[in-house]
């Protein structure tokens, strides 16, 4: 039924502007700003040209699972500079990580390590691509 129709995801954050520097000055993504007062919404633009919505929620409550993974090929060159950028890893119980903070053996899964956004969102940078 949707197979030949545009769709984009989206979520929730507490505080737009947080969201903003961080998406784009932080991770270096196109962000651009659409709407006014209580309308206001982020488009954040991924490689490729896909659009991700970004809205804010007053009673927003963090996703506890992965948002967005970013797919990269040389996951210790990001988390090292996700750090430098001042980005926190985290770590979950189950998934042993090294001393960065990656995960080199998720149950034969690609190598991985979990990262927040200002609103508390989970997001994930990876070792290969889909």
């Amino acid at each position: 039924m949707f197979g030949e129709t545009s769709a984009f995801s989206g979520f929730s954050v507490d505080d737009l502007d947080a969201a903003r520097r961080f998406y784009g000055e932080t991770l270096g993504l196109t962000v651009e700003e659409r709407g006014e007062g209580e309308m206001r919404m982020l488009i954040l633009t991924l490689a490729g040209g896909a659009p991700v919505f970004v809205y804010p929620k007053e009673d927003h409550a963090p996703a506890s699972f992965t948002i967005l993974n970013f797919a990269v090929d040389d996951i210790d060159a990001a988390v090292d500079e996700l750090t430098q950028r001042g980005v926190t890893l985290e770590r979950y119980p189950g998934f042993e990580a090294d001393d960065k903070g990656i995960v080199r053996n998720a149950g034969g899964g690609p190598e991985i390590a979990w990262f927040k956004d200002p609103a508390g969102n989970v997001l994930s940078v990876l070792n290969g691509h889909m």
